[in-house]
């Protein structure tokens, strides 16, 4: 058996123990955490952000996710009518990391935070709002589902804040009515649909009688036109025929012009029949008729 130089038993023994508490002289803390020490269970008021840091050996550690986290809660919520709502709402939140030492030590870690005061505060407060409520079916307004986010963001802000948590948003993601209160709006909103219907139909209708009048009376406006056209082409004709009338009393010449002119143009037709008239009469009657000689 070699027998080592007490010297070398001795390097040996303290390469050992370092290496049994050398990882106990740093900390290394990973990303979106926060440490907390406690030495003989003592919480320290200093927490460790993420990476490396040189401690005490001698210190117990608690970690914390300092993330943002979103937690889930579903409530019947009774209004003044005295129905129950179902709501699922959502929290955003995150754990304040200068408070974590606060959090160990009178709380515990996240699960007791969860369960100590963020789920019985955010169901208190769901049930606080909803006495404010007159209607189940208020639940579906718009106005009424805003009020209800912000008032339940602030509640909840005022309390967690004290206990180290940072509430970011309150989402309310879902809201069943009771099953009759649903049907009745859907039966409701049939009704303003075959409403709305009946109202589109009415106006449709409406365009089509206003393009009908328009029509006939387009229709109306172009007939009187045309009988103004005829009215003024027939009075156009009348005076013109006044006014040769007028003429012809005035001067029997114009008589003979005509007459003569019609000779002419009876004269280039073979078949035609020529009678002689007495130009000086002033009811001119035929003469003789050279066409009837047999």
């Amino acid at each position: 058996m070699i027998q080592l130089p007490k010297s070398v038993l001795g390097i040996i023994a303290v390469v050992f123990v370092l290496f049994l508490i050398g990882p106990r002289f740093y900390q290394s803390i990973p990303a979106g955490h926060v440490a907390v020490a406690t030495l003989f269970g003592e919480v320290q008021s200093k927490h460790y952000p993420e990476g490396f840091h040189i401690v005490n050996p001698l210190y117990q550690w608690h970690l914390y996710d300092v993330r943002q986290k979103t937690h889930s809660e579903t409530s019947n919520v009774p209004s003044q009518d005295q129905l129950q709502t179902k709501i699922d709402v959502s929290v955003q939140y995150r754990l304040v990391a200068s408070q974590t030492p606060s959090i160990l030590k009178e709380t515990g870690d996240i699960g007791d935070v969860l369960t100590v005061h963020i789920v019985p505060k955010l169901r208190s407060q769901i049930r606080e709002q909803g006495k404010s409520i007159k209607r189940a079916e208020d639940f579906f307004l718009e106005e009424t589902q805003a009020t209800l986010q912000i008032a339940l963001l602030e509640g909840l802000k005022d309390y967690l804040g004290t206990k180290g948590v940072a509430v970011e948003a309150v989402l309310i993601r879902d809201i069943s009515l009771p099953p009759f209160i649903t049907k009745a709006i859907e039966a409701k909103k049939e009704r303003e649909q075959e409403v709305e219907k009946q109202k589109a139909e009415l106006e449709r209708y409406n365009t089509e009688q206003q393009q009908k009048i328009a029509l006939a009376e387009a229709e109306k406006d172009a007939a009187s036109a045309e009988a103004e056209k005829r009215r003024l082409l027939a009075d156009a004709r009348a005076y013109e025929i006044t006014k040769i009338n007028d003429a012809i009393g005035r001067n029997p010449n114009y008589v003979k012009l005509q007459a003569l002119e019609a000779l002419q143009a009876i004269s280039k037709d073979p078949a035609a029949k020529i009678y002689f008239l007495n130009g000086d009469s002033p009811a001119p009657l035929p003469l003789m008729h050279l066409g009837d000689a047999k």
